[in-house]
């Protein structure tokens, strides 16, 4: 997995630049996050949607929450890879605190949103780099150097680009 997460001035600023959104037009491509299984009871077939992605429906949801003004959002199902990623916005400055909340089922997550995140996704699908092509990647899919940072997925857990040493 790749995330892209792009920084914006905070919201005391008021004013959009049409030079600034022209940089934001790179789209992610993203996945339908939702599958079907199909069940078998007895004679009966029984049709379920479960959660391919928890965590591209996570970063959906923050990215939402942000357009709409949003000071705090609930995301569930919790999952030790969204903490993880959680930490990581949270190291850079992007969202504010969060509380995990265990109900006893799959968890939940109360995220303080500052109002510094313009997108973030997961590109799906995922791709094999070598930590050589790492800066060509971030090169390629974030709009400048100076805006926004690309978070790994690894054997070795979740990383950016400064816990990588090139």
């Amino acid at each position: 997995f790749f995330f892209l997460m792009i920084r914006r001035p905070p919201r005391s600023t008021q004013s959009r630049s049409s030079a600034a959104s022209d940089v934001y037009k790179r789209q992610v491509s993203t996945q339908s996050t939702w599958g079907i299984i199909f069940q078998l009871k007895g004679n009966k077939s029984i049709l379920k949607m479960v959660r391919i992605n928890v965590l591209a429906d996570c970063l959906r949801t923050i990215v939402n929450a942000e357009r709409r003004g949003k000071r705090q959002v609930l995301i569930r199902p919790s999952s030790k890879v969204v903490i993880r990623f959680l930490r990581v916005m949270q190291k850079h400055g992007y969202i504010g605190e969060f509380e995990i909340i265990d109900d006893h089922r799959a968890g939940k997550i109360v995220v303080e949103l500052n109002g510094r995140i313009n997108k973030c996704g997961v590109i799906s699908p995922r791709f094999d780099i070598k930590i050589a092509q790492f800066e060509k990647w971030q090169d390629n899919i974030l709009p400048s150097k100076q805006f926004g940072f690309l978070v790994l997925t690894t054997t070795y857990g979740i990383m950016d680009l400064s816990l990588i040493h090139i």
